[in-house]
């Protein structure tokens, strides 16, 4: 996928997608974000909160932590982070390349306007159950960095849980840390520290 989107970014620019209010309503870069107890997973911070589930997803053959997915009220956010250039977005070409990817695996996706701005909606293939799947694919540009969301349960369908699920993932901060990174490398997560 890096290719596609490379291949996609190299054919045009874009600028920065984000709610105008990200620098203060998140998600937030560590430069931004207040000082309270949040989980430390390296390139993510998560506010704890009554309720909540976290889920480390795991690349099988490297043991590398590769996304994050968080559980609340029957909903899913699975939250990845990755490393942007300073003066422009990369949601819109990642957007492009997961909207094509997706529908020659046979989903129907649509863009819309969601909360956060530009977002997938998709049903994709029915799963082991024979059911169809809801899901939507959100992101924010931030500075450094873009987050991307895959909103899934409740709130992939239903406008109030997804303000929920919204609110957990605009709580969460990136630490893009300042270390080199290509443009849409993964930025590196752990599993928690203790306190």
């Amino acid at each position: 996928m890096p290719d596609e989107i490379d291949d996609q970014l190299d054919e045009e620019s874009y600028e920065k997608s984000a709610p105008e209010d990200r620098d203060e309503a998140g998600p937030l870069d560590e430069a931004e974000a207040p000082v309270r107890p949040y989980i430390d997973l390296g390139g993510l911070r998560i506010v704890p909160r009554q309720g909540l589930q976290m889920r480390l997803e795991v690349e099988e053959a490297t043991k590398r932590v590769v996304a994050v997915t968080l559980e609340h009220d029957g909903s899913t956010v699975q939250l990845q982070p990755f490393a942007a250039p300073r003066s422009e977005g990369i949601w819109g070409a990642v957007r492009a390349v997961v909207s094509e990817q997706l529908t020659r695996q046979g989903a129907t996706v649509e863009e819309a306007d969601g909360l956060l701005g530009p977002e997938l909606r998709c049903t994709l293939q029915p799963g082991p159950d024979g059911q169809p799947r809801a899901v939507r694919v959100v992101g924010v540009d931030g500075p450094r960095w873009m987050l991307q969301g895959i909103v899934g349960g409740k709130a992939a369908t239903d406008d109030d849980a997804v303000a929920g699920i919204v609110e957990i993932y605009r709580s969460t901060v990136v630490c893009r840390g300042e270390t080199p990174m290509p443009p849409r490398e993964l930025i590196p997560l752990h599993a928690p520290k203790p306190a």
